[in-house]
């Protein structure tokens, strides 16, 4: 059976029973259907043992890391653990590209499917429409006299929209003469990359993200001072517009392992996790909490560990690295090489000091001979390896992982970042590049340098850097695969993200709005007399 038929197949247990489960009473839920909820309270303080789910380098259509994860949390539900699961929502833009969607796989699956790949409870249209309220403010301000004398060749503020749509990146707006306001380039990022999602995801509450929002900037003004959404005066109706989306939304794996899923900011041009919320309010409701960062490790886990757990006190009790036969040949040439797999070992367990283990998502056509290199060559490195078989045997073929992962969550260890805050940022921005990716060093436009100076002098060198990076290459060239050597990243511009509190650094020909590809997968996709969604996965 396909993901959609085994999901439609799976009979769903209502979302208040899944809420008394792990300890939550009707009136902290704001039911959305039988089958999902948000959930009202406010975390309390953090118990549990985190767990975070990274990656190799990936191919194109990505390892199960996501499918991973939910067998993992299923696979410790098993073994009598109290379990929770954090996700992101999927961007409607993958879905229909190339990935498909983002609630697992096979038997390792979050329900109900459709709903969560296809608008959810609304999160993300929220994140979008908070986004444009923005723009339209910009814009209308420039139209009424332009009192804040915002230079219209220095906004940096972009429109957004949840689906890749290459033709929106560049434009010219406001073309309708006199009436239609003053003309200027613009463009569109995805929803999943703008710096609303970012803020959403890590903001402690209402009243933080208010805060956030407000120090937005949008631009300079004619005399060079930043302009930012406060002075505009709409971080208030913004805050309105996510007073529900800051919410974690409760739903269930096919084993009915409690779920929370919140936000979705991409990790090769975000930070790639789920909200600060969610983490704190299942850590604080359940022993273990199993989340997830996005790509591979250089992008998602370093920007976890340097952003997210940064800003949130957080602290990672082990890391699972998934590999798969698939992409070690990919980033091998062919070849059963495992360069790939080694580096992100070495990254989480000596950069960042994290317990690893590796999890080997296996394909159905994976031979007993390409399983028994990755075992060896993990003996050799001396990680911990274990099979996970969730896409095809759910919690029970991630059994094996689970009691891997609960040896390693009971180790001591000196939880440590890439860089410190005090460091330059240029310095921060070597830091990861040498350290994580393996970069002999870093080369920065004129633009960019000059940028990052600017900031530098303006009190801002203690933000962390959120490198938008290729997710296909350790370097900055998706054409170098396994692990590169003999390279440096280059930079070509830098964004200052005040309201999420970083600095997103851009290398290679990184893009904001992804495109779609020759054959998407909306082709797929369809929805007969009753209802019924086919064609997801």
């Amino acid at each position: 059976m396909s993901d959609i038929e085994i999901a439609q197949s799976t009979e769903l247990v209502p979302i208040n029973q899944i809420a008394k489960s792990i300890g939550l009473h009707e009136d902290e839920l704001e039911a959305y259907g039988k089958y999902k909820a948000k959930v009202s309270r406010k975390p309390s303080e953090p118990t549990g043992k985190l767990v975070l789910v990274t990656a190799i380098s990936p191919t194109p259509f990505g390892e199960g890391k996501t499918t991973t994860s939910v067998g993992l949390a299923d696979g410790l539900k098993r073994i009598g653990k109290n379990v929770l699961l954090c996700l992101r929502e999927p961007s409607l833009g993958p879905v229909f590209g190339v990935k498909g969607g983002a609630a697992g796989g096979g038997h390792a699956q979050v329900i109900p499917m459709e709903d969560l790949n296809l608008h959810f409870t609304g999160d993300i249209h929220a994140v979008t429409a908070a986004n444009n309220l923005l723009s339209a403010a910009i814009d209308n301000h420039l139209q009424q006299g332009n009192a804040l004398g915002i230079d219209v060749r220095r906004i940096t503020w972009r429109r957004c929209m949840d689906m890749n749509d290459r033709a929106l990146r560049d434009m010219v707006v406001a073309m309708g003469g006199t009436s239609g306001g003053y003309p200027r380039q613009d463009g569109f990022d995805i929803t999943a990359a703008s710096e609303i999602m970012a803020i959403l995801c890590l903001a402690d509450g209402i009243d933080d993200l208010k805060v956030r929002l407000a120090r937005i900037v949008i631009g300079q003004s004619v005399s060079g001072a930043p302009v930012t959404c406060a002075d505009l005066k709409v971080q208030g109706a913004m805050a309105a517009l996510l007073r529900d989306a800051i919410k974690p939304n409760l739903v269930q794996t096919l084993e009915h392992t409690p779920t929370l899923i919140h936000g979705g900011p991409f990790a090769n041009i975000a930070h790639g996790c789920n909200s600060v919320t969610a983490t704190k309010l299942a850590l604080s409701m359940a022993d273990v909490v199993v989340t997830e960062a996005g790509f591979g490790a250089d992008l998602g886990a370093e920007k976890f560990c340097d952003i997210k757990c940064r800003s949130a006190g957080l602290k990672p009790s082990a890391c699972v690295i998934v590999a798969t036969v698939r992409a070690l040949k990919y980033h091998g040439g062919g070849s059963m090489i495992c360069e790939n797999l080694v580096k992100h070992v070495e990254n989480m367990q000596n950069v960042f000091n994290v317990p690893v283990v590796v999890a080997i998502n296996r394909f159905t056509q994976d031979t007993e001979e390409e399983i028994q290199t990755i075992r060896d060559t993990c003996k050799e490195i001396n990680v911990e390896v274990a099979l996970c078989e969730a896409w095809a045997k759910g919690g029970e073929g991630a059994v094996e992982l689970a009691n891997a992962v609960v040896a390693q969550i009971g180790k001591s260890s000196s939880f440590s970042y890439a860089y410190p805050t005090e460091m330059p940022l240029k310095d921060k921005i070597r830091a990861v590049a040498t350290k994580i990716y393996g970069a002999d060093g870093v080369e920065f436009s004129s633009v960019a340098s000059k940028k990052l100076d600017d900031l530098q002098k303006n009190g801002l060198g203690e933000l962390p850097v959120c490198i938008a990076k290729t997710q296909y290459s350790f370097s900055d060239d998706p054409k170098k695969l396994g692990r590169p050597s003999g390279f440096t990243i280059k930079v070509s511009n830098v964004r200052l993200s005040a309201g999420a509190g970083f600095v997103v650094v851009y290398t290679g020909e990184i893009m904001t709005m992804p495109g779609l590809p020759k054959v998407p997968s909306f082709e797929n996709v369809d929805v007969d007399s009753n209802g019924k969604i086919s064609g997801l996965f």
